[in-house]
């Protein structure tokens, strides 16, 4: 009996390490240049609002391949493939990040979905200079400021 336990016990062990390592949802961001199954599409919803010139809207974006309502579709993710692994390219600025005191205007976006199997929902504005950068660095996903 004690035989037969070790050897069932050895055996699901051995049965375990042999496994694939399956990354999960909780071990942060993943950003891959395509999506990871036919299950998991790369969608996005863009609102902008006080951008001015005819750059406020509600946008969809589809990306693999590239289409939805976006005017600039192909580039937008053409852009968001070009995401650093290992960080969130929708990432707030940090607390406690030193900002200059520069304001860009009233323009502010939304942009909800999933992107790389991973749900999006980041709020953007330009009032100060590092939210400027920020919407600056998700161009042409956002529009360009105005003058």
């Amino acid at each position: 009996m004690l035989r037969r336990l070790v050897l069932t016990a050895a055996a699901s062990v051995a049965a375990l390490s042999a496994a694939p390592v399956v990354a999960h949802a909780d071990m942060g961001p993943l950003h891959l240049s395509t999506p990871l199954t036919e299950s998991t599409p790369d969608r996005l919803t863009v609102k902008v609002t006080d951008a001015g010139d005819g750059r406020d809207g509600t946008f969809e974006l589809e990306c693999h391949p590239a289409g939805g309502t976006h005017p600039r579709a192909e580039e937008a993710c053409s852009k968001l493939d070009q995401g650093t692994w290992g960080k969130d390219t929708f990432a707030p600025t940090p607390a406690g990040s030193a900002c200059t005191m520069q304001y860009g205007g009233p323009a502010t976006a939304h942009i909800t979905g999933t992107w790389n199997g991973r749900p999006v929902d980041a709020t953007y504005d330009r009032s100060n200079g590092c939210e400027i950068s920020r919407w600056d660095k998700l161009v042409p996903v956002l529009p360009e400021a105005g003058a």
